[in-house]
């Protein structure tokens, strides 16, 4: 059984202390180093080897030959699990690791990202 005293001074307390949670949408938090968000393509450096597509545990990437030496990716951002695999497995470091990580939408179709040379 709960004693009145012992809940009245329990909210008493809790008055004066701090929140626990934070204001986050409101005021950014700094970023731990090595945060692995949104994965960014540089076509130019794109050899076409599709060792990314390969070593992808979620296949979430797909590497599209244009013609004469021209490629594009699309990644499948609802698929991806940001592990950095394919980052690491590219040659030429054609792909890299941002810090964007809000990507949060209400329609699937915006998760697949084509980046093209255009």
């Amino acid at each position: 059984m709960i004693r009145p005293g012992k809940m009245i001074r329990e909210v008493l307390s809790s008055l004066f202390k701090k929140p626990a949670t934070t204001e986050y949408p409101f005021v950014k938090k700094e970023l731990p180093d090595g945060i692995r968000g949104k994965i960014k393509f540089d076509s130019d450096k794109c050899i076409g080897c599709r060792l990314c597509m390969r070593d992808c545990p979620a296949n979430a990437i797909r590497i599209i030959d244009k013609g004469e030496k021209q490629f594009e990716a699309e990644i499948d951002l609802g698929k991806c699990i940001f592990c950095g695999q394919c980052v690491d497995t590219c040659l030429k470091k054609a792909l890299e690791v941002t810090e964007e990580f809000e990507l949060a939408v209400t329609d699937d179709s915006k998760l697949k990202i084509i980046y093209d040379k255009s």
